[in-house]
């Protein structure tokens, strides 16, 4: 047997615009992602001939061992492009927070792409892995891709974005989950009267991300979901508010829900933010990461 370990981070959107409802039952996007250093890892290892895909997980409850996780379709989705039978043991490694709009799930089929590639001594190639991603989930390129970058259509579109430095983020997950349908249904009935024109970027963060400036990124920050997910759960408010008395630059909450982030000045900052939100008692988890970072990679094997 061989195994090969990959990792692949959590991402937040830094902004983002979502258009109207179209015909084909989506909203057009215009996002800009970075990744974190909160990473899921993937543990990919050989197994008997016949014996087909299994998978176990480890530091989450209530994720799917089952072909309906990403990351069993990631994997019998590269034995099909090689031509080879997909048996393989997956094991997830959870550090993201599950159903916390951060995208574990994707990273996990980001993180096995590359790493069944690589046991299987594939050579499917970064742009056709990038292809096979965008038939997993709108967000699955992106966790290939890493670092900094706009996504348009359904966010699977990407440009990277050149950033100054790096920026450090404190997460704060709720105690309780945000359904992505639910939020997308809520914003188009609070937008039923006055539905907007067209999604699009923000001219301010980028200019913060292209001066590495964290106190104008701070101020810039935008989530066309933030109202709609406030309406479903209200205590994310509390939140929010005591991130930002607790010093935070900005405050967010992170795509649909229903993690909350908050940008610090520097390690240290995020660190005490972290602490004060701890004391809180208003979420689940905290913890602190910086970005941006890679996309998925092999990290051992």
């Amino acid at each position: 047997m061989s195994t090969v370990t990959a990792q692949a981070p959590a991402k937040i959107n830094l902004w983002l615009s979502v258009g109207p409802l179209g015909a084909d039952g989506f909203h057009p996007l215009a996002t800009v992602f970075q990744s974190l250093t909160l990473y899921d890892l993937v543990h990919a290892t050989t197994t008997s001939p016949g014996s087909g895909i299994t998978l176990t997980v480890e530091g989450a409850d209530g994720v799917p061992v089952d072909r309906t996780n990403l990351a069993w379709s990631a994997a019998s989705l590269v034995a099909d492009e090689l031509g080879i039978a997909a048996d393989v043991s997956l094991h997830l490694v959870k550090r993201i927070p599950v159903a916390g709009g951060m995208a574990g799930g994707s990273a996990d089929a980001a993180a096995t792409l590359v790493a069944c590639d690589a046991l299987w001594r594939g050579q499917v190639g970064r742009q056709r892995l990038m292809e096979i991603a965008a038939t997993l989930g709108s967000d699955v390129p992106f966790m290939l891709h890493g670092g900094t970058a706009i996504g348009t259509g359904r966010g699977d579109r990407l440009t990277p974005v050149l950033t100054a430095g790096t920026f450090h983020w404190v997460l704060a997950a709720a105690d309780r989950g945000l359904s992505t349908p639910a939020v997308y249904g809520q914003l188009d009935r609070l937008r039923a009267d006055h539905p907007p024109a067209s999604e699009y970027l923000s001219d301010d963060v980028m200019s913060a991300l292209r001066a590495g400036d964290a106190l104008a990124l701070g101020s810039a920050l935008g989530n066309d979901l933030q109202q709609p997910a406030l309406s479903l759960m209200p205590s994310l408010g509390q939140l929010l508010t005591a991130g930002v008395d607790a010093g935070a630059l900005g405050a967010m909450v992170s795509g649909s829900g229903p993690t909350c982030v908050f940008l610090a000045r520097d390690r240290d900052h995020a660190l005490d933010i972290a602490a004060r939100l701890s004391g809180a008692g208003l979420c689940r988890t905290v913890a602190c990461a910086a970005g941006p970072t890679a996309g998925a990679q092999i990290i051992d094997g």
